[in-house]
C-alpha cells in the first residue's frame, strides 16, 4: 500500500491543537511525522486537557501516527541534533509565540541555510508581526474577536462559542493546506518557502459570505440560532422527544414539506408562496411549523419528509451521530491499542482517496518513545553517542 505523502518527513514542534492537527493530517495521508518535544512534554499531554484514563484524550486523538522525540533545543548539542534531522525533513512545523523560533535558533532564516529544500510552517495568532502578534493566542480570544462568537447562538442571548475548538483546528487546517501547496511548488522550483498562518486571519476567512456582506454592504449579521437568514423553514424544530432540523429554501422542497405536513393550506397561503414571501412572513410561519412539528416524534417526521424527499435531519448528539449509517459505512472510526490505556477509538479521516483502502493507526507516542530509535535509524548514532548526549542534557 502507498500513501501519497509517503517519503515525506516532518518535524513537528507544535503543541496542543494548532500545532498538531495539519501534520496529524499528513499523517494519515502517509507523512512520516516525528514529534520533536522539550523535556517537559507538549502541553496537550496535561491529562486535565480531555482526561481519559489518566492520560489527555486531546493528545490521543492530535498525534495519533507520529513518533515522539525530546530534543532540549535550549542546548547547543540539542540544536545540533535538530540541524541534522532537518538536513533530512522536508518540513517543519511549529505554533510558537513570535521570537520564540529566532531565540531557539530554529527560525527559517537558519534553518533554509541548512536546507534549502525545507519548508516551514507557523501557526500563529494574529501574525508574526504587527499590532496584535503578542497578544495570547487561546481558541475562545480567537472566536471571539474574530465575530464568530457574536453571530453563533439565538437572538437576545449571551454570545456563544462553536462546541469545537474551532479557531485551534481552523490553525491546523490551512497549515496542512499551506504545507501541501509548498511542497507542489518546491516540485517546479527546488526550493522550500516559509508558511505562516494566523488563526485569525483563518476565521476571519471561514466568515466567508457573511464577511463578504459586511464588507461590501455594511450588513451587520446577528446570531439567527438554528435559523438562516436567506432560506425559509431552514432551521431546528422541536418533536415530541427531541429536535430535527428541515432545509426547504427550494420551492419544489416547500411544497413537498406541506404534503408531508398534511397542511395543504400553507402551500396554498399566498404569504408563504416563494421563499422571499416565507422570509418576510417568517414570524407568522414558524410559530405555526413548531406546533405542526411537536405532534409527532423525531422518527415519525424522518420517516414522512425522508418518504417525501425533504432535506431534513435528526438533532443527533454524539451517541446518535456515530451511529449513523456513513459512520460505518466509510469507516469514519479509527483505532489503536495504546500500551498504557488500551483500546482508544476515535474519529477517521474524511479524505478518502481510491488508492488508499484505509486510514493508517498508530497509538500517539509516549514521550521521548522514539528518541534512541530515530537518532539511531536516520542519523546513525551510535548508542555510546546517544547515552553521552542524554547525559549532556541534549535529549531525553
Amino acid at each position: 500500500m502507498s500513501f501519497p505523502l509517503e517519503g515525506v518527513r516532518v518535524l513537528e514542534l507544535g503543541q496542543i491543537i494548532a500545532g498538531t492537527y495539519g501534520s496529524q493530517v499528513l499523517s494519515d495521508l502517509g507523512a512520516e511525522v516525528i514529534k520533536v518535544e522539550t523535556p517537559e512534554g507538549d502541553l496537550g499531554r496535561i491529562p486535565s486537557v480531555a482526561p481519559y484514563r489518566g492520560l489527555s484524550a486531546l493528545f490521543l486523538t492530535f498525534n495519533r501516527n507520529k513518533k515522539s522525540i525530546v530534543i532540549n533545543l535550549k542546548t547547543e548539542a540539542g540544536r545540533e541534533v535538530f540541524y541534522d534531522l532537518v538536513k533530512i525533513s522536508d518540513v517543519v512545523v511549529d505554533n510558537f509565540r513570535p521570537g520564540v523560533l529566532e531565540r531557539l535558533q530554529v527560525d527559517y532564516g537558519t534553518l533554509s541555510r541548512i536546507n534549502p529544500r525545507l519548508i516551514q510552517c507557523s501557526v500563529t495568532g494574529f501574525g508574526t508581526a504587527g499590532a496584535y502578534k503578542d497578544y495570547p493566542a487561546l481558541d475562545l480570544i480567537i472566536q471571539a474577536i474574530s465575530g464568530h462568537m457574536a453571530i453563533t447562538g439565538e437572538p437576545g442571548r449571551p454570545p456563544v462559542r462553536v462546541g469545537i475548538p474551532l479557531a485551534d483546528m481552523s490553525g491546523g487546517i490551512y497549515s496542512c493546506k499551506g504545507i501541501l501547496a509548498a511542497l507542489y511548488a518546491r516540485e517546479r522550483t527546488g526550493r522550500g518557502q516559509r508558511v505562516e498562518i494566523s488563526m485569525f486571519d483563518a476565521m476571519l476567512n471561514l466568515l466567508s459570505y457573511i464577511g463578504t456582506l459586511w464588507l461590501t454592504d455594511g450588513v451587520l449579521p446577528q446570531p439567527p440560532g438554528s435559523a438562516h437568514d436567506y432560506s425559509v423553514p431552514w432551521q431546528a424544530f422541536e418533536a415530541k422527544d427531541g429536535h430535527l432540523v428541515v432545509a426547504t429554501r427550494q420551492e419544489g422542497f416547500w411544497r413537498k414539506l406541506c404534503d408531508a405536513l398534511e397542511e395543504p393550506g400553507l402551500a396554498a397561503d399566498p404569504r408563504f408562496a416563494t421563499n422571499a414571501d416565507r422570509i418576510a412572513n417568517r414570524a407568522a410561519l414558524v410559530p405555526r411549523l413548531e406546533r405542526i412539528f411537536r405532534a409527532r416524534t423525531v422518527a415519525d417526521w424522518l420517516e414522512r419528509l425522508r418518504a417525501a424527499e425533504v432535506p431534513a435531519a435528526p438533532v443527533n448528539n454524539l451517541d446518535g451521530a456515530f451511529a449513523e449509517p456513513p459512520v460505518a459505512e466509510r469507516e469514519m472510526i479509527v483505532e489503536y491499542d495504546h500500551p498504557d490505556v488500551g483500546r482508544v477509538r476515535m474519529p477517521g479521516n474524511p479524505i478518502k482517496m481510491s488508492d488508499i483502502p484505509q486510514t493508517p493507526s498508530r497509538p500517539a507516542p509516549r514521550l521521548g518513545e522514539h528518541t534512541d530509535a530515530v537518532l539511531g535509524e536516520l542519523l546513525s548514532l551510535p548508542p555510546e553517542r546517544i547515552a553521552l548526549l542524554r547525559e549532556q542534557g541534549a535529549i531525553q
